[in-house]
Formats: structure tokens, sequence, C-alpha cells
């Protein structure tokens, strides 16, 4: 519950049927749910709109940007499966490297210039972690207009980027686009709290 901080239920497993009893309650109850933060899988989803018609569905952004987080990884992967051997130095260990946001690569680490020479070694690469952080820009803006207009941005540029990875992603974004601006509707909810619920 998002005004009280309670939790109502918990529920062991991720399919959609660890939580039957709880959609029976809920009915029983008739609360009056406005809107549920859920991450992309299609189980949940699903079950909020079989089980709540009326409700709003806000994609939380972290787990988009985890799952953004993924297909860049594969990225690096595929490239490094085709690099030469210095090539293939250059980019060992920097996964995690492309993980991290900018401002939280460590100076003492020379994170910073390793991250650098990855990048220019390939373009596809530096184009795909940048845009990342344009992504992350569309949860950050004061209102939805402005979101609505970075999300276009983004989509439009990814799709004339030429990579397949950023084309597949943003065919992703424009399919669940109304549950991304959900999030400026609903007070910015997220499922934050259930995760720091769910790592006790």
């Amino acid at each position: 519950d998002l005004d009280s901080g309670a939790v109502v239920e918990v529920a062991e497993g991720k399919h959609a049927q660890a939580l039957t009893s709880f959609w029976k309650r809920l009915r029983c109850s008739r609360a009056k749910v406005e809107a549920v933060a859920t991450d992309m899988g299609l189980a949940y989803i699903k079950a909020v709109r079989e089980n709540l018609p009326g409700a709003a569905l806000v994609l939380d952004h972290f787990h988009i940007i985890k799952l953004y987080n993924e297909k860049l990884a594969n990225l690096r992967r595929e490239i490094a499966r085709e690099a030469d051997i210095l090539e293939k130095k250059v980019l060992k260990g920097t996964r995690w490297l492309l993980m991290k946001t900018s401002f939280h690569l460590v100076v003492e680490k020379d994170e910073h210039t390793r991250l650098q020479e990855a990048l220019q070694l390939n373009q596809p690469l530096a184009t795909a972690y940048y845009m990342k952080d344009d992504l992350r820009r569309i949860w950050q803006q004061e209102n939805k207009e402005s979101a609505e207009f970075l999300l276009s941005d983004w989509i439009k540029r990814a799709m004339v980027s030429g990579i397949g990875m950023l084309k597949r992603f943003a065919n992703t974004l424009a399919a669940f686009r109304s549950g991304i601006l959900a999030y400026y509707d609903f007070n910015r909810i997220s499922t934050g709290p259930l995760e720091g619920t769910n790592n006790k």
C-alpha cells in the first residue's frame, strides 16, 4: 500500500498463479486500486489487466534500465566475439563499466579511461552506452510532456541508428509507451519499496 507503506501480500513464486488468492481477497474487499507498478514481465501485466481492469499500469523504470543494461552487455559480448586479439584486450573487464553511469566511474581505478578506450573501439557500443543516459532522463523530467518528448526522440534516434539492439529496444519502449509515461500520472510510483521488502 503506497499510502501506508504496509505490505499487503507476500506470495512465493514468479508465475501469475502465485497471486490467485490475493486477487480473490482484493475483489472481496472492493479496494479501489488506481495504479499498479510492475516490471515488464508479461505474466504480471496480464494478471493485473485481468484482475484490475480499471487500474493503470506503471512500468517500473529501474527494471527498464536493468533490461537495457542486459542488452548492452550482450552487445559488448557480440563485439568481443568478433574482435581481434588487441581489441579483446581492450574490451576485457568493461562489462561492469558499461553498467555504470558516467558519474559513478571511479577515477582512482582509471575506470573512465578504460571505458573510453572501449567506446572508441566500436561506434555502435559507444552509441548504445551514451543513449542509456538519455534513456534515464525520461524519468527525471518535471512533467509528463517533457518525458513524452524525450521518449519519442529516443525511439526515433534508436530506429535510425542502424544498431539492431537499439532498434529492438525502441520497439519494446514503443509497445509499452503508456505504461512508461503513466509514471508521471501517479506520483512517480515504482516497485522500489517492494524490492526493498524482497531483499530483506
